[in-house]
């Protein structure tokens, strides 16, 4: 049995319409707690490749296996199922419930997952505690948890966010350009936070961004050209 959290062979996908594929990937392979950042251009295929690994799209050809789970042989609900079982997502625009508080928004995806809500449970001694220890771990104070979403500034909705992605432990972390509306300093503390996170709970982390500054961070980084394959720039595994 393969021990890969996320293996790509040969996947081709294309949006309606378009003459060429979108995304042409000939093989990628990340193990747990992997952390890889991945860059291109615009209309490179980023946002197709995220939503592969998610299963929001499924390919035309090839496979997607996400921890030995091939999604494209998935039902839709089968797929998001799946999801919210062992997929963390930081949105680029954090998509925060603006009416819920931020406890409530932490605690979503226990109300939806079985699973993610056991494993909450075992990180406290209840969903609650488990939710404030991650909150407190992203340095957002006790006194802004009862505060709705709408209330907050940009970098503590964005943690917010992460805390969202990591409650439960999900096996799977993707951050779609979670920092692009962060100055350099505050960018670099929400990167040691995440990432702190994402190796203490043993997470994958596939990491969008633009911002070339930000790679060096990172073990491994996937470059996507305009119509190329996926090129991967280095592993250090």
């Amino acid at each position: 049995m393969s021990d890969a959290a996320i293996e790509i062979t040969d996947v081709s996908f294309s949006w309606p319409k378009h003459l060429s594929p979108t995304l042409e990937m000939q093989y990628f392979r990340a193990k747990p707690q992997d952390q890889v950042f991945v860059s291109g251009p615009s209309g490179s295929g980023k946002s197709t490749f995220l939503g592969l690994l998610a299963g929001i799209v499924v390919p035309q050809s090839g496979s997607v296996a996400i921890l030995g789970t091939a999604i494209q042989t998935l039902s839709v609900s089968e797929r998001d199922r799946f999801r919210v079982d062992h997929i963390g997502i930081i949105f680029q625009q954090f998509n925060l419930i603006p009416y819920l508080s931020i406890l409530e928004n932490v605690l979503l995806p226990c109300r939806f997952s079985f699973y993610r809500r056991e494993r909450a449970l075992s990180q406290g001694a209840s969903l609650q505690a488990a939710a404030e220890s991650l909150l407190n771990s992203l340095d957002l104070s006790p006194s802004l948890w009862s505060r709705p979403a709408t209330q907050l500034s940009i970098g503590q909705q964005q943690r917010v966010a992460a805390a969202r992605a990591l409650i439960g432990r999900p096996e799977i972390i993707i951050a779609d350009e979670p920092t692009s509306a962060l100055d350099a300093d505050r960018q670099q503390g929400f990167l040691d936070l995440m990432q702190r996170e994402c190796e203490q709970a043993r997470s994958t982390l596939i990491f969008v961004s633009h911002d070339q500054r930000l790679a060096a961070r990172f073990s491994r980084r996937i470059a996507l050209g305009e119509r190329e394959c996926a090129v991967i720039d280095s592993e250090q595994s």
